[in-house]
């Protein structure tokens, strides 16, 4: 069973509709959120017990590992706040 099946309008299988789910992705300038719902209602997608945020930071390390939200915050060498860079120039990118 997939995880998530993506079709356009009209061209997807026809299921029940307990079956049928959306999905909905904030992609933050500081913070991303996923969210879910169903014939039961909608709901948050938890990152952890205690957090629903989850930050828009990613590290991609030499080793070829990739950390995402809180875990590339704590690295020196973590991307963030493309969307505030998006559409400028290499000037205005400015190194720490």
């Amino acid at each position: 069973m997939a995880l998530l099946q993506i079709s356009e309008p009209g061209q997807s299988p026809r299921r029940s509709q307990t079956e049928r789910h959306a999905l909905g992705i904030d992609l933050g300038t500081t913070n991303s959120l996923v969210a879910s719902a169903n014939s039961e209602g909608p709901f948050i997608i938890r990152v952890s017990e205690d957090e629903v945020l989850l930050p828009s930071v990613v590290d991609y390390r030499q080793d070829g590992q990739v950390l995402v939200g809180r875990e590339a915050q704590e690295s020196p060498h973590s991307i963030s706040s493309v969307k505030r860079l998006m559409g400028r120039g290499q000037q205005d990118v400015q190194h720490r």
